[in-house]
């Protein structure tokens, strides 16, 4: 810290000379001013607490008494400020209730607050008076007051081992008597039961050893009996199960035209008791005479049942049953279908209702053109081939996978003695067609909204035709102003693929069109003279 520079002794009181003061202001030593006292400054008071007047009745309500001036009431100056009193005693506070006093009041036997409760000597009885201590030797031996006593951890409650109970001296023991009875059975009376109970027991041997024998004498002494195994295992997705779920949505249909009568198959689709079947199931009924359809269902119930819509060129056809809640088979997809699944039919050959057969996909998009008899002549389906057993009366049948749900419609079968028959009555050589579920669903929903479908056409007749490595359809002639007429297609024209699919013959030009709406304009792969051709056509109606 740098030394302080001395300045200059201030004048003396007694010194008159010493009123002026070399003090200098700047580094030239000029500026000098005379030394004159300053004036002392101004002390400023403290202000007055600026309190707002109470207003009466809250000072009445909240005020200290009048002439108390503090927190705490000397009696005296209340005495003094008490009005109505002469002796200038404070007025006595009324004495407490009962409860408050027992609550609050100091105990009977204690005399003061000041001793611990459960000390028994008094006040006085203690060794100096007063101010004696409440502990033995005195509160400086209190380790709570010694700030020089250790610190240590109390063991946590509950950590003191209890003390073994004492065994209990055995008592004596019961007899079977006192424990049966509770000792209020005599021993003669209890004798005579056992007795009693013994008869019973052999009484009741004799009975049995009588039935055994009586038993016996039934069978021949020599009779050997078959041994039985453990039952058969029916799983989900076995036959049995299958069976077990599709048949309560199976139908037999019986149609009855005067005197002739036929029967087909059927599967229930929909809750209001909508029946998918064949057209050349229904067709009879359909005709000038008064024909009559019947609904069998697999508990033997019947009721009658009304064409809803037939579609020939699909062969298939709807009708409804008034039936409430029926069994409604599951609807599956047929575009799932691979070769070599799995697949049971259900329906009614030779009219044998329940009638259940097994066997696997065969093949798939199968074109297929059916007989003309019950349907317009031009019944081309795009058919799943089975091997499972499809005779006459199975048409319109449901065709089910493992799942239990419906893949097709049984619809046609090659036999060896009628060929490809919709209908006719010859016999299953393991080759079934049925419709896709996919292709019978949507011509359903169109019958049922409308009663009749309407497919796409492209307006050629055609042959199928091969030059030994290639297959085609061979246009026969076009429809004048129909959709294969304005593409350009002409007579002659190899068809050999519509919207990309391969075409290897007539059948499969139907049902390769018959895929798309009307309206929908599709690639048409042609051969004209050897050379091939793509044309675009807006597909007609029919």
């Amino acid at each position: 810290m740098p030394d302080r520079v001395p300045s200059r002794a201030r004048p003396d009181a007694d010194d008159p000379g010493a009123s002026m003061s070399d003090e200098h202001t700047g580094s030239s030593g000029a500026g000098i001013r005379p030394a004159t006292a300053d004036p002392a400054p101004e002390r400023l008071e403290p202000r007055g607490l600026d309190r707002p007047a109470t207003d009466p009745a809250e000072r009445a309500a909240f005020g200290r008494p009048d002439g108390v001036t503090s927190g705490f009431d000397r009696a005296g100056d209340h005495a003094a400020a008490t009005n109505g009193t002469t002796n200038g005693a404070a007025p006595a506070a009324p004495p407490p209730t009962a409860a408050v006093a027992r609550a609050f009041g100091r105990p009977d036997t204690d005399g003061g607050l000041q001793r611990p409760p459960s000390e028994e000597v008094s006040r006085a009885a203690q060794p100096g008076g007063d101010d004696a201590p409440f502990w033995p030797g005195g509160s400086a031996t209190d380790p709570w007051r010694d700030p020089d006593t250790p610190v240590v951890a109390a063991p946590p409650p509950g950590d003191d081992t209890p003390a073994p109970a004492a065994d209990r001296p055995a008592g004596p023991r019961l007899s079977v008597r006192e424990v049966l009875f509770g000792g209020r059975v005599a021993p003669r009376a209890l004798a005579l039961l056992g007795v009693l109970a013994l008869a019973i027991g052999a009484l009741g041997g004799l009975v049995g050893h009588w039935v055994a024998s009586g038993a016996d004498s039934l069978t021949s002494p020599g009779a050997v009996l078959a041994s039985t195994g453990e039952a058969k295992e029916r799983p989900p997705g076995s036959v049995p199960d299958v069976a077990g779920r599709v048949l309560p949505a199976v139908v037999s249909l019986e149609v009855t035209v005067g005197n002739q009568a036929g029967n087909g198959s059927g599967v229930v689709i929909d809750p209001q008791g909508y029946v998918l079947t064949n057209n050349h199931v229904v067709a009879p009924a359909l005709g000038p005479g008064q024909g009559r359809v019947e609904a069998v269902f697999s508990d033997g119930s019947r009721h009658p049942a009304s064409v809803v819509g037939a579609d020939p060129m699909t062969d298939l056809a709807v009708v409804k049953v008034p039936v409430a809640n029926p069994t409604v088979a599951a609807i599956g997809r047929s575009a799932d279908l691979a070769v070599g699944d799995g697949v049971v039919a259900i329906g009614s050959p030779f009219g044998l209702t329940g009638t259940v057969t097994t066997g696997i996909v065969s093949a798939v998009n199968r074109p297929l053109r059916l007989d003309p008899e019950g349907s317009a002549g031009d019944a081309v389906i795009d058919a799943v081939q089975t091997d499972a057993a499809i005779n006459p009366g199975n048409s319109g049948g449901p065709l089910v996978d493992a799942a239990g749900a419906v893949v097709g419609v049984n619809t046609a079968i090659r036999s060896a003695d009628s060929g490809q028959s919709g209908g006719g009555q010859g016999g299953s050589i393991g080759l079934g067609f049925a419709i896709p579920i996919d292709t019978a669903r949507a011509v359903a929903e169109e019958l049922i909204r409308t009663g009749r479908v309407v497919h796409a056409d492209l307006g050629v007749n055609a042959r199928s035709v091969t030059d030994g490595s290639d297959d085609g359809a061979q246009v026969q002639n076009v429809v004048g102003d129909g959709p294969a007429a304005a593409a350009g297609i002409a007579e002659g024209d190899v068809v050999v693929s519509v919207a990309g699919r391969h075409i290897a013959g007539a059948d499969e030009l139907v049902v390769a069109v018959r895929e798309h709406k009307p309206g929908e304009q599709v690639p048409v792969g042609l051969v004209r003279q050897g050379r091939p051709l793509t044309v675009t056509a807006t597909l007609g109606q029919r």
